[in-house]
């Protein structure tokens, strides 16, 4: 196949690194693969060609059965601390086939997920299922169509083999596309287990692809900082969104500031600010309400390994500017998220009383077992159907206040309504839909993920269609409970 027609323009900066922060593949190919799902808009945005995608040859590729030509397929090496341990880790059953060179001039990572052992794969096979790879699938796409920064899926792949998990489950290839895979964690790996000169390789890679602007002597100081400026905008859109991502460790907080990684995640459906859904997270360190704190941990780790890069500046005034980057973070993730509410809410302007309203609400919400997402869907249009706050007294009172501090924006109604319209999603891929997706897709049915995708394209639509999808789960619906398998 001539992958130049295809659309394929791939470059591999990453392996002009130094070689010990990856390791060389080829390919491990798979007996049967069969075409799941493509993503065609994403292809298009990638200077693809939506129609070779689908060919055998093109097959042949996202399975990991052969490469483009110009592609130097790589396994990264990165560290982490996992659940607040610090361990080796790696890439263990993905491989990075290069970077995509798009027709606007960006640039993006390429990986095959489940594509097999690589020399990181530890104990495990290297291979993935078809269920999480489907709802990575559904959930990423569902986060770049609500405007949260995040990884895309470009292909499903089944791979024609049974891979061994609580039971034997049909084997399944993801192509992610990322603006790269650079972690907090690979960072880690460098400071820890390589050399200075690595670390320092890998900051200026770092700076080079995602802060071309940053220069100086100070210039590793400036990419803490921005990091974390993306970081600060990224978790205020997950606790707006009420997105719960489950598993924050430091090897899944990529430097772009894009979501990675959907293992055990989860949207809210009640309101629950110690909302946890990870079976193995007993402790609620992941929790809704603790997603700021742990982002502000991981950047705390993420300057620790950048600290041995500083030594053009006084130690003082390192340890000074990256404390104050830090607490720039803390403010910074705070104010974007009162603001967001204040949106959501229909507020164009700020007042100190703003954030005692919003907290009231959602004291409110906690109190009551609001559904999150339809509550501020109903205010929206000023029907509150929630049946745990519509004849609240407390509630009643609050929806009083709010009104009259809607009335100081001295705006009309249509746009108020216009702003809440665009800030509060009418559907988000609710757990019970895709858990019922992904059944269907296990019985070799995709249409009702088809549909469910076609529903979340554009969440903020208010549609008669997506009224049905709006709705939480039955109430008789036991917990849900998610489970690493990713």
């Amino acid at each position: 196949m001539n992958y130049t027609e295809s659309g394929w323009k791939l470059c591999n900066s990453y392996a002009s690194l130094p070689k010990t922060l990856y390791a060389p593949m080829e390919v491990n190919p798979v007996p049967s693969p069969q075409l799941v799902i493509t993503n065609r808009a994403l292809a298009n945005s990638l200077g693809l060609d939506p129609e070779r995608l689908d060919s055998p040859d093109s097959l042949q590729m996202l399975a990991g059965n052969r490469f483009p030509a110009d592609s130097f397929p790589l396994a990264q090496a990165y560290a982490g601390h996992q659940y607040g341990q610090f361990t080796m880790l790696g890439d263990g059953r993905a491989i990075l086939i290069g970077e995509q060179l798009t027709p606007d001039g960006e640039t993006f990572d390429i990986q095959l997920k489940g594509s097999g052992l690589t020399p990181f794969s530890r104990s495990g096979d290297g291979r993935a299922a078809l269920g999480p790879m489907l709802r990575e699938y559904i959930i990423s796409e569902s986060m770049h169509a609500l405007g949260i920064p995040t990884s895309r899926s470009l292909a499903v792949v089944l791979t024609g083999e049974k891979i061994q998990r609580y039971s034997a489950e049909p084997g399944a290839i993801l192509t992610r596309v990322a603006s790269s895979h650079i972690r907090v964690g690979t960072f880690q790996f460098a400071a820890k287990y390589r050399s200075t000169e690595d670390l320092k390789a890998l900051a200026d890679y770092t700076i080079k692809r995602h802060f071309p602007e940053i220069t100086g002597p100070d210039r590793y100081v400036e990419l803490f900082r921005q990091t974390a400026q993306r970081q600060a905008s990224l978790i205020a859109k997950w606790q707006l969104a009420g997105f719960v991502h489950g598993v924050m460790n430091t090897d899944n907080m990529a430097i772009s500031g894009e979501t990675i990684d959907y293992g055990p995640c989860a949207f809210l459906d009640r309101y629950d600010e110690s909302a946890v859904f990870s079976s193995i997270d007993a402790g609620g360190r992941y929790a809704y309400r603790n997603q700021p704190l742990i982002g502000g941990w991981n950047l705390a780790r993420f300057a620790e390994s950048l600290f041995p890069l500083l030594d053009e500046i006084p130690e003082k005034q390192a340890l000074a500017s990256l404390q104050g980057a830090l607490e720039e973070y803390v403010s910074l993730q705070k104010n974007l998220y009162l603001t967001g509410m204040r949106e959501k809410l229909g507020l164009f302007t700020e007042t100190p009383e703003d954030e005692q309203l919003i907290n009231e609400l959602l004291e409110l919400m906690q109190e009551k077992q609001a559904d999150y997402t339809n509550t501020f869907r109903f205010l929206t249009f000023e029907a509150v159907e929630e049946p745990a706050l519509a004849n609240d007294p407390a509630f009643k009172e609050w929806n009083s206040r709010w009104k009259a501090r809607q009335q100081l924006e001295g705006r009309s109604e249509q746009e108020i309504l216009e702003l809440m319209k665009s800030k509060n999603p009418a559907v988000i891929p609710r757990n019970h839909r895709v858990e019922a997706a992904l059944e269907a897709a296990a019985q070799g049915d995709y249409a009702v993920m088809e549909k469910l995708l076609d529903i979340l394209r554009d969440p903020y639509a208010h549609s008669d269609e997506q009224q049905s999808f709006a709705a939480p789960p039955p109430p008789s619906t036991p917990p849900y409970q998610t489970y690493c398998g990713t």
